[in-house]
């Protein structure tokens, strides 16, 4: 197994482009109910994780008033307070595995560092569960 077996797709995937306005940012974040969205640059590499913390500080920090006041601002021009780093898709899933207990969601490149989709925690405890569940009924 390896991390093509949890891969949601990028097709399926919301994610920013670097030069979105933060207000473009903020409501495609709430159209998809999202508290964390990848951001990738116009080359396609994924260049980091925004966060709903991100927009929170940005927007107090520069005193926007109201979101008319972030339609300017560049996604690329805030300050990122969280890391979430990527994995390649011939990485092991040991280090897959480390990943998702720290991030949300994991987002994985090709050996360009081109942005192709993410690994959910949540799909990942899903298989897992049922593998024990698979296990259990097997065992009885």
């Amino acid at each position: 197994m390896n991390v093509l077996f949890f891969l949601k797709p990028k097709s399926e995937v919301a994610y920013l482009h670097e030069d979105s306005t933060v207000r473009q940012a903020l409501e495609k974040m709430r159209h998809y109910g999202y508290s964390a969205i990848p951001l990738i640059d116009e080359e396609g590499r994924y260049a980091g994780t925004v966060t709903e913390g991100d927009f929170l500080w940005y927007i107090l920090k520069c005193r926007a008033s109201g979101i008319e006041g972030t339609e300017h601002i560049l996604v690329r021009d805030m300050e990122k307070k969280t890391q979430n780093l990527s994995v390649n898709v011939n990485a092991k899933l040991e280090d897959l595995l480390l990943m998702t207990m720290n991030q949300n969601f994991v987002p994985v490149t090709d050996d360009r560092g081109i942005f192709i989709g993410i690994v959910t925690r949540k799909d990942i405890l899903s298989h897992f569960y049922q593998k024990a569940m698979d296990y259990k009924n097997v065992k009885a």
